[in-house]
């Protein structure tokens, strides 16, 4: 059986309070997609042990950015399509 050597957890001081310790750990990372607020649970993230500043994974927002937009390039929806006048036909669909 093979020893594994123990690793120190990535800490660095928070540029925000300047006294306190970023610490590498795991939140949920909120943001909006379109009129929805999306959540993903379990998100990597950097927390301040004393002001609570909270820095995102870059490699994970990107990364969760790019699932969220993947499927934007489509149609647009009917409900987003300008509505017609009365006075104007309709597009029939067929």
């Amino acid at each position: 059986m093979e020893d594994k050597i123990p690793t120190k957890p990535k800490i660095y001081t928070c540029p925000e309070c300047m006294a306190g310790r970023m610490r590498e750990t795991r939140v949920v990372y909120y943001t909006w997609l379109a009129r929805e607020l999306i959540t993903v649970p379990d998100f990597p993230a950097w927390v301040c042990d004393v002001c609570g500043r909270c820095d995102y994974d870059p490699k994970a927002v990107s990364w969760i950015n790019t699932l969220l937009n993947s499927g934007r390039r489509g149609p647009k929806p009917a409900s987003s399509q300008k509505p017609t006048s009365p006075d104007q036909p309709s597009a029939q669909v067929g």
